[in-house]
């Protein structure tokens, strides 16, 4: 039974706010036990950082065992330890490769049915490509280790979800990126991260990729020869999905309870409008993995990292978000 396992919660870069967040969440106190894959040198940095110093303990790790749901934190740091003079909010190679080891460890666990679900605090993109790890993201990391050859990303909160069908690439790029192909499996993800998210009968609006999704072909074409024909398999399929709609509207329509997710054509279309309704709530969830797969919606803030003014509400409604989709056996 997956669901007795612990959630797994990786530290993320060690420079940035992911280990705080980290402390503080368990200081709050969790509804189910997890464990921490990182580096516990670093998040003892944290507790005093935060002033938890005295409050919480940091206990290592062989195997992920039991968890911890309250004020001791166990650490599974199957790496090297990190430098102890590591600096507060600076791009690092060292952190970088910190990141990714500590996340594929957690991969590894969550694919043998060791942990429930899993929980990433952030990771910095260049301080992994500073470590020669050429990797976009969580997103294409956690697809290539557990060998996942169709997913996506989904950004979430209490009004709004959405779902992209492409991701981490130049705006320029997208036209030629999307396919019938590539918009039907965003409409088979979106529907299964709905039914995940407890929404028995998902309706799915596709938004266009042009403005006014392409006016019949006046704005251009790519509602008409990849989006619509798409759409009418995915219908054919017993899926209820609907558009193109503009993009203008189409989350607004959402988030007042027309649709139950919405499918962006490309990164800013989609996430623009969860961010917008505020960082603190909003999750990250990689569609189409073995496991269940959470993560706050920011980044590694260097500007307020090692400063304790760091908030982990993000991170708090991930773990949630975890729970509930991986509350079924």
């Amino acid at each position: 039974m997956r669901s007795a396992q612990p959630l797994g919660l990786t530290m993320g870069d060690a420079c940035g706010i992911g280990p705080e967040l980290i402390v503080r969440l368990f200081a709050r106190g969790l509804p189910h036990p997890a464990v921490v894959y990182g580096d516990a040198a670093t998040l003892q940095r944290a507790c005093a950082v935060v002033g938890l110093g005295d409050a919480l303990s940091i206990v290592p790790l062989d195997v992920p065992g039991p968890g911890s749901t309250g004020m001791q934190i166990g650490v599974l740091d199957r790496w090297r330890g990190l430098p102890a003079d590591l600096p507060w909010g600076q791009v690092d190679a060292r952190a970088g490769r910190g990141a990714y080891e500590y996340l594929c460890h957690a991969i590894d666990d969550a694919l043998a049915g060791r942990l429930r679900a899993l929980v990433t605090a952030p990771l910095n993109k260049e301080a992994m490509q500073r470590a020669g790890l050429a990797f976009p993201g969580h997103t294409e990391i956690l697809a290539k280790r557990s060998g996942t050859p169709r997913y996506a990303m989904m950004l979430a909160n209490d009004q709004l979800r959405v779902l992209l069908v492409t991701i981490h690439i130049p705006l320029a790029q997208v036209p030629h990126a999307i396919s019938v192909q590539a918009e039907l499996d965003a409409m088979r993800l979106a529907h299964l991260a709905c039914l995940q998210s407890g929404v028995a009968t998902p309706r799915i609006a596709v938004a266009g990729l042009n403005p006014h999704a392409g006016e019949n072909g006046a704005f251009g074409d790519e509602e008409i020869r990849i989006i619509q024909p798409a759409i009418a398999q995915a219908r054919a399929e017993g899926l209820d999905v609907s558009g193109p709609w503009p993009g203008d509207t189409v989350f607004m329509r959402a988030r007042q309870g027309e649709f139950d997710i919405v499918v962006a054509q490309y990164h800013d279309q989609g996430l623009i409008p969860v961010k917008y309704l505020g960082l603190d709530t909003g999750v990250n969830v990689t569609v189409g993995l073995p496991f269940v797969r959470t993560s706050v919606d920011h980044g590694t803030a260097f500007d307020i990292a090692g400063q304790g003014v760091a908030q982990a509400d993000s991170l708090e409604a991930a773990l949630h978000m975890a729970l509930r989709m991986s509350a079924k056996p």
